[in-house]
C-alpha cells in the first residue's frame, strides 16, 4: 500500500508530490512540507497559502512552526 500526497496550485497545477509506502507520519509529512516550501512564495503572491484539513499530523507544532516561518 502506498500513500500519495500532491500539492495543488490553482495557477500551476501540481507543484509538488510525495509518495510513501504505507501512511504518512509526522516525519514524512515534515519532509513533504519542507520540500513544498521551496515552491511557495510570500503572501499575498501566487502559491503563498497552504490549506490543510484537520488531520492530526497537520497540527504538529514543528510543522506549524515550519510553515509559519
Amino acid at each position: 500500500r502506498f500513500s500519495v500526497l500532491p500539492a495543488l496550485s490553482l495557477r500551476d497545477g501540481i507543484i509538488h508530490c510525495s509518495i510513501v509506502e504505507g501512511s504518512f507520519c509526522t516525519e514524512s509529512f515534515m519532509r513533504f512540507i519542507t520540500q513544498l516550501l521551496d515552491h511557495m512564495q510570500p503572501f499575498p503572491t501566487p502559491n503563498s497559502v497552504i490549506v490543510m484539513d484537520n488531520c492530526r499530523i497537520h497540527k504538529h507544532p514543528d510543522i506549524l512552526d515550519l510553515i509559519h516561518s
